[in-house]
């Protein structure tokens, strides 16, 4: 049987897809999460830290002073002491009346009295308070992703749950594709986004649409049948169940992508190519992924091109690059090989107005690897 998806006569462009995903998206609400969970989460509003340490501590092991106390002695002047001096180990504040830390080897116990072996300037051995962490700093922006040193502070300054923002995907596997599913749930467990994935019964519109809900997510995502062949029916499904807003999108790879509304949760269609989805992904599922988060826009590395970029004028290609010696090397144009994928560290669209970049042009790259 023929399948009753078709591409129309005219493909949309893809800057007017993606308006359409993203209109009248908002960010989700924050939630507390553990440190671990909020690993790779783009961060929501949070309060200010204190200052740590709160007081003057030691960095290493030794004896506290004053420094001024000091001046003057050295090996051939020792400074004998009427007491006995405080030790204090690495971490430890010192006391009121000290603003440094002598080592064990500038001090000599051996004798009947105490004696200091060296001199020592205020600061010396010693962190100060809010030294780490100066007391009102935020322990990350909001819009920015949580990594792995945030946590660092976080521990450090005893705070044990952060707010983020953290969306909920659901993602819809067609039958025969699950290696393209698999790549691109991971894609999306990377942007810290919780993930939640199924499979359809069959590649028939009605186990496709059944599988679909609206209710556990706040981004569906359909992997699979989204072309024109007698086994797709990945579109169907979704008009069948709610809106398509544009099929056939003026993207290479990817053409055959869609995206459209299940009631009110925006819906991308990707295909079941790896080449073809990873393009959706990066032009169309990932911008409403960080607009759900609350992320700020993702930043680009501007390098020469060091050959010159040819593209058809009417579609947003996709292109994968290299850098060599503070240039952009080209390793594919609109047909992506997984390994031109494996080699990539960035990529970006040229835009279906334009023929391309000339040799030695800057441009602007997404990076694909942290």
């Amino acid at each position: 049987m023929t399948s009753p998806q078709r591409l129309p006569i005219s493909l949309t462009p893809l800057d007017v897809a993606l308006d359409a995903l993203l209109n009248g998206l908002e960010p989700v609400a924050p939630v507390g999460v553990t440190l671990q969970e909020a690993l790779r989460c783009i961060a929501a509003g949070m309060p200010p830290l204190p200052a740590c340490p709160p007081r003057d501590t030691a960095v290493a092991d030794g004896y506290a002073f004053c420094a001024r106390d000091l001046v003057g002695a050295s090996s051939y002047s020792p400074l004998a002491l009427s007491a006995p001096p405080v030790w204090v180990e690495a971490g430890e504040a010192i006391p009121e009346a000290c603003d440094c830390v002598l080592d064990s080897d500038s001090v000599d116990l051996s004798g009947p009295l105490p004696q200091v072996l060296a001199e020592a300037i205020p600061g010396q051995g010693v962190r100060r308070a809010g030294g780490d962490i100066a007391a009102g700093c935020l322990l990350v922006e909001a819009g920015r992703r949580v990594l792995p040193r945030d946590l660092l502070m976080a521990r450090t300054a005893g705070v044990e749950r952060l707010n983020v923002r953290r969306p909920r995907l659901g993602i819809v596997n067609v039958p025969g594709g699950s290696v393209t599913a698999d790549l691109i749930a991971e894609s999306a467990q990377a942007t810290g986004a919780e993930t939640v994935s199924f499979t359809a019964a069959g590649r028939d519109a009605g186990s496709i649409a059944a599988a679909l809900d609206d209710g556990a997510c706040d981004l569906l995502l359909i992997v699979g049948g989204s072309g024109v062949g007698r086994t797709d029916a990945a579109v169907t499904a979704l008009a069948a169940r709610g809106k398509v807003l544009a099929h056939g999108i003026a993207l290479q790879p990817g053409r055959t992508s869609a995206v459209g509304r299940l009631s009110n949760t925006p819906v991308v269609v990707l295909p079941g190519a790896p080449d073809h989805a990873l393009a959706a992904w990066w032009t169309l599922a990932l911008p409403a992924v960080d607009r759900l988060s609350g992320r700020r826009q993702r930043k680009t590395v501007n390098l020469p091109l060091a050959r010159k970029i040819a593209s058809h004028v009417g579609i947003a290609e996709i292109v994968l690059l290299e850098r060599k010696q503070d240039t952009w090397t080209t390793l594919a144009v609109g047909e992506l090989s997984l390994g031109a994928i494996a080699r990539a560290e960035a990529w970006l669209a040229v835009s279906g107005g334009s023929e391309g970049f000339a040799a030695s042009a800057p441009v602007d790259a997404y990076m694909l690897r942290d």
